[in-house]
């Protein structure tokens, strides 16, 4: 049975545990929040199908306490690198930890150095990938059905269109398409954030703490992403993904096409008993399990988050081409 410990237990977070205690071989067994009624939230929850859940004012004590084999993070987007750390220090066989992976690449670095360090597997949930969905047009794609891929292009708009705080789920998606890393980028910000050089968020909550940003990329394999990010626009997210042969449109996230020889129809996704964060949970039980792979690792995370500070960069430089990975 794997003992399952949340830091972070609001709504997201509470989304962490109803995952894990979904799995058979899984229970909650600690949660962790700065704030009291949270912390009664979460317990009121989850006591009833979790027992010994016991809650926590302090990371460091559940760390110490709680032999956890799994941790998650639920925290503010730019809270979650000591957490992260600190749970592969203390024996965490798998960390689940909530997207971006960090907003800095230094903080990045180091989370991932402690997992790879302690041999534990770091998932971040870049959601995306375990929606039937999304899955089932990328399954299309890697199976030649609109020949070899050219581009990807994201429409991102609305209010919560901020880089860091949405904008890392369809950089990921992006790359994931892609079938690529990055080799350079050029991007541009928001008006009126000419001089945001590295991140001043507030956790992902203000959109006035974090800019939009607008970004061509160049992959590896030689397959050009674009990403349009605008938060004045009514709130709308479409996604094309261009072949030699034809093309996968994701309109509005709940709807697929895929269009081929002046003909479209639609994208029937398989099925799924879970979907969404929980799916990522069980993905990352089945992992330690040997059943599985995980779908977005600690680096395809850290690629997305110097994806994201070389649009900073980039627009620093005069919109300059910015080469990934960045130096250190």
């Amino acid at each position: 049975m794997y003992r399952v410990g949340v830091i972070g237990c609001r709504g997201i977070g509470n989304r962490h545990a109803r995952g894990a205690e979904s799995i058979a071989n899984a229970e909650v067994v600690a949660g962790c929040d700065l704030v009291p009624a949270q912390r009664d939230e979460f317990a009121a929850q989850f006591k009833a199908t979790s027992p010994a859940l016991k809650m926590y004012a302090d990371y460091q004590e559940m760390l110490a306490e709680a032999q956890l084999d799994i941790v998650t993070v639920a925290t503010g987007d730019n809270r979650h690198a000591d957490l992260v750390v600190a749970a592969a220090a203390a024996g965490a066989k798998g960390i689940f930890c909530e997207k971006p992976l960090a907003t800095s690449v230094a903080d990045a670095d180091r989370m991932v150095a402690a997992a790879e360090r302690h041999n534990a597997l770091l998932s971040v949930d870049h959601t995306r990938h375990w929606f039937s969905l999304w899955h089932r047009c990328r399954e299309l794609v890697a199976a030649g059905e609109i020949g070899d891929v050219k581009a990807v292009l994201c429409e991102h708009y609305g209010t919560r269109s901020m880089l860091f705080r949405n904008g890392t789920h369809l950089l990921d998606a992006i790359m994931w398409f892609a079938g690529s890393e990055p080799a350079w980028l050029v991007a541009e910000l928001e008006d009126g954030y000419e001089d945001y050089s590295e991140y001043r968020g507030d956790g992902g909550h203000d959109p006035a703490t974090e800019p939009s940003a607008n970004a061509y990329i160049h992959f590896a394999n030689g397959v050009r992403g674009i990403y349009l990010g605008e938060k004045q626009t009514p709130n709308r997210l479409d996604f094309t993904v261009s072949g030699t042969t034809g093309r996968i449109f994701i309109e509005r996230e709940g709807t697929a096409y895929i269009e081929r020889d002046g003909e479209r129809a639609l994208v029937e996704p398989r099925p799924w008993a879970v979907e969404g964060i929980e799916a990522g949970m069980h993905e990352l039980v089945r992992t330690l399990d040997g059943q599985a792979e995980l779908s977005c690792t600690g680096r395809d995370g850290l690629t997305v988050v110097e994806m994201m500070i070389a649009c900073l960069q980039s627009q620093q430089q005069n919109n300059a081409k910015i080469a990934l990975p960045l130096a250190r």
